[in-house]
């Protein structure tokens, strides 16, 4: 269910109001058991089977491993009010830890944190803002999705017969771009002859909202010969997925694994374990080990930026090419690859 704003606070008093059975680490922790969280969802929302949906899971874990209670909101149209939001629970005396989902919140959150420094924050995909100093109680959550998105162009070079594949993003920004920056380069890595097609959604944060806009390019870039699509589009990318249903052909999927949403067309997906990132930063503020100040990078190396290759999507990959990209990625890790020839010496 969907909480607008506008009765967010009536929502705040409810669970409040309400009490849970502790888990047995909240019975252990009693730092735990009273860690309240608030989290404000991205454009999109719950339900787009993608980023916000895996923050969502992310609570669920922690209340499950500590005893934790939240509430979150979803900020309405393209999220004007997200700060309001943010702002509403920093003032609620009860929630501890407040978390906005996506690049959007950056300024706002920074803004907050710094007039509320009793609170703790965290901001998923965060953008530091040039000159202005993180506050001390606030931690950017960041992924490698640049490296994550070229080995998910490495499987695409690999397995296109046609040799022609497709991007779409959903708002044009510095982080999709960096989605469709790391997936080209992927392509051209082991594909050098492959001819990469790119679409944008939009240039606010609606163009995570579109199903019907994704399916639309989708639909186009099919028709203009690719046989795979890469889409880093939030809640808009549900529309590329069925663009691949409907025409047979194959999709790439970000943040969490979408091969259910079109099983046999879902070719791997980039994913970004928003939801793991979310339970490491609950379990730093129950331990007392929370740090803010900075921007926490979770990578390739401990698999929070991975692609998925399992039974059910193995035949459509190949063991042959599951290996070069493992190489891939191991080289990248060690620093043998760069994904990024533009970034070289930074």
């Amino acid at each position: 269910m969907k909480y607008p704003l506008s009765i967010f606070l009536i929502f705040l008093l409810f669970l409040t109001a309400c009490n849970g059975k502790q888990s047995e680490t909240s019975q252990k922790n009693p730092a735990a058991s009273k860690l309240k969280i608030g989290l404000v969802f991205d454009v999109g929302g719950r339900g787009d089977k993608s980023f916000n949906d895996s923050a969502y899971n992310g609570l669920e874990l922690a209340k499950k491993q500590f005893g934790t209670e939240f509430i979150y909101v979803e900020p309405q149209g393209e999220g004007a009010d997200r700060e309001a939001a943010l702002r509403q629970m920093a003032a609620d005396p009860d929630i501890g830890l407040i978390i906005g989902v996506g690049l959007l919140f950056s300024d706002d959150i920074t803004k907050i944190a710094t007039e509320f420094p009793d609170k703790k924050f965290a901001c998923i995909d965060y953008i530091p803002k040039q000159g202005v100093p993180i506050p001390a109680n606030l931690q950017g959550i960041i992924f490698e999705e640049k490296k994550g998105s070229f080995l998910a162009g490495a499987i695409a070079g690999l397995v296109t017969k046609t040799k022609t594949v497709g991007f779409i993003g959903g708002m044009e920004s510095s982080i999709i771009k960096r989605f469709e920056t790391g997936f080209i380069n992927g392509v051209h890595a082991v594909n050098p002859e492959a001819k990469v097609i790119s679409g944008y959604i939009g240039m606010t944060g609606s163009a995570f909202a579109n199903p019907a806009k994704g399916k639309e390019l989708a639909l186009g870039q099919y028709g203009r010969g690719a046989d795979i699509i890469y889409q880093a589009a939030g809640a808009s990318g549900l529309g590329v997925i069925e663009a691949a249903r409907e025409t047979k052909k194959l999709v790439i999927c970000t943040d969490r694994d979408q091969e259910p949403d079109a099983p046999g067309f879902v070719l791997t997906s980039m994913i970004k374990a928003v939801d793991r990132a979310v339970l490491k930063t609950v379990e730093t503020v129950v331990n007392g080990n929370f740090k803010g100040g900075d921007v926490a990078v979770y990578g390739l190396a401990d698999r929070y930026t991975d692609y998925i290759y399992n039974d059910r999507n193995a035949s459509l990959i190949g063991e042959k090419n599951h290996a070069t990209v493992e190489d891939l990625r191991n080289g990248i890790i060690a620093g043998k690859i760069v994904v990024d020839p533009s970034e070289k010496g930074k």
